[in-house]
């Protein structure tokens, strides 16, 4: 039995059925190496049931929380049924990408069942017709709640499941997992109140750190001539979310990007991603006659974990504001200008401290903060106020080892992110096996055509290599000016001698 920390309960507090409050990862697999015959479902769930004691975020269900007035429990769910959660469906004709993207956002729009172990996997088979995609593919779309997991640790449980080699069931395993009873009222409450008499100390002790470390970054920024912020904007993905979803991917080359980075100093992989991204949103926004004379802005998580390690778990993050360079037409001057803000954002984060964002969610109610946020997103949302940051960008570093499962090798990564209200453009962005996917997501009422701005994506990832890759022109050495001959004399011309006249 362990408490949530109250970064989060947040994400419990802010889940609606306008706003389920779940990561999606989406895995593909190539199973053509397997010679007797495809991957059972069968083959899947043995799968999973002998990699369940590599996390606990697997058979361990919310419990507690006395009403809102302090943080819930992790219980092991001792009724766990793991069918429950793996369940298998197939592709609608005529099962091209257009169908799988809609499949996808189908199943991330509805919420996890709260009353058990916050996580689904649904085997998507029928994916022959989808263009790029090996033969006989399959997909699993694993959702999995906010409250358990944050990217990083999101992406170390992909890897649990998974194996090294291309065996078919794993070797079974000593499992000494026990179910437990839910907390008593005595201790949920006594534990509710205690905490409740602790938060005015815990909040002065808080804000005594988190002055000095405000005033400390600013100073440091400003000694470092950090550029001024842009100023505040709104754009069509800053309003009220509905609860449909619509999503496409970018799917791109490792190394391409990875050259693209080189061409600005200091560059990032994320930076490129962003700059990416930038000039999607100015050609999208362009088209709507919607794009503002100043430059959108968007959000990233930055990871705050000391080490990585598969038995983490829980959210371990900060945030940083990077400009999109959306009224930059250049695609290399965009990428210059964002990699100046990350640069800057960053440090900023780093002089602040890793721990401030914890810190301070700990100072207040869980149903206070959670009403208080849903509150405060859904005005926004409503009103014409400028938004601090218009999109967000997700970057998760995926295994760049080849994995498999059940036999069938992971051929491509990609993922969905939770919306908010006023945060109405998610983009997940995955690498693994030489590949990176730039996956969006939005509601239909947003981004009424995603397969346009997938277009405006990929113009701008071209425009940007283009851009960068372009073979160095050759110089072009004069040729010699050739010596002029000199002019030949005129030959004289013979007179025909001509008798005298007698």
């Amino acid at each position: 039995m362990q408490k949530l920390s109250e970064m989060d309960s947040s994400f419990l507090q802010q889940e609606t059925a306008r706003t389920p409050m779940h990561i999606s990862p989406v895995l593909i697999y190539d199973q053509s190496a397997r010679r007797d015959h495809p991957v059972r479902f069968e083959e899947i769930l043995t799968t999973f049931e002998r990699n369940l004691h590599k996390s606990n975020i697997f058979r361990r269900k919310l419990a507690g929380g006395a009403f809102g007035l302090d943080t819930p429990y992790w219980v092991e769910d001792p009724d766990f049924d793991l069918e429950f959660h793996v369940r298998q469906i197939a592709l609608p004709q005529p099962g091209d990408w257009r169908q799988l993207c809609i499949q996808l956002a189908r199943l991330h729009a509805r919420g996890l069942d709260m009353r058990r172990p916050l996580w689904e996997a649904y085997v998507i088979e029928g994916l022959n017709k989808v263009e790029g995609l090996p033969e006989h593919s399959f997909a699993i779309l694993l959702k999995v709640h906010h409250s358990a997991i944050d990217g990083i640790s999101g992406a170390e449980i992909v890897t649990a499941i998974h194996s090294l080699t291309d065996e078919i069931e794993p070797p079974p395993v000593a499992d000494s997992w026990q179910g437990e009873a839910d907390p008593s009222d005595w201790q949920v409450w006594s534990q509710a109140y205690l905490k409740t008499l602790k938060r005015p100390v815990a909040f002065f002790d808080k804000v005594q750190h988190l002055v000095p470390a405000v005033i400390r970054a600013s100073r440091q920024s400003a000694e470092h001539h950090a550029p001024p912020r842009p100023p505040m904007v709104r754009c069509r993905f800053n309003g009220p979310v509905s609860s449909t979803r619509v999503t496409d991917a970018l799917i791109m080359d490792l190394d391409e990007i990875k050259a693209i980075r080189r061409v600005v100093e200091g560059a990032t992989v994320n930076d490129v991603i962003v700059a990416i991204v930038g000039g999607g949103l100015r050609k999208y926004l362009h088209s709507k006659d919607e794009l503002p004379p100043t430059t959108l802005s968007c959000t990233a998580p930055i990871n705050m974990r000391s080490e990585r390690s598969s038995a983490s778990s829980g959210n371990q993050v900060s945030n940083m504001t990077i400009i999109l360079g959306t009224d930059i037409e250049d695609p290399l001057e965009r990428l210059r200008a964002v990699n100046l803000s990350a640069t800057e954002s960053k440090a900023f984060a780093e002089a602040l401290g890793t721990s401030v964002i914890m810190d301070m969610s700990e100072i207040m109610v869980p149903q206070v903060l959670g009403w208080g946020m849903r509150v405060g997103s859904l005005a926004t949302a409503s009103s014409n106020l400028p938004m601090p940051f218009n999109v967000i960008i997700s970057n998760i570093p995926g295994p760049q080892v080849t994995l498999y499962l059940a036999g069938a090798r992971l051929d491509l990564i990609m993922g969905m992110g939770p919306l908010l209200h006023a945060m109405g453009l998610f983009h997940a962005v995955f690498s693994a096996s030489g590949r990176i996917t730039i996956n969006f997501l939005s509601c239909r009422e947003m981004l009424p055509d995603p397969e346009f701005y997938q277009r405006c994506l990929r113009e701008a990832f071209e425009e940007l290599r283009s851009a960068a890759l372009q073979p160095a022109k050759p110089k072009l050495i004069p040729r010699p000016k050739a010596k002029a001959k000199p002019k030949a004399k005129p030959k004289a011309r013979s007179v025909p001698r001509t008798k005298p006249k007698r």
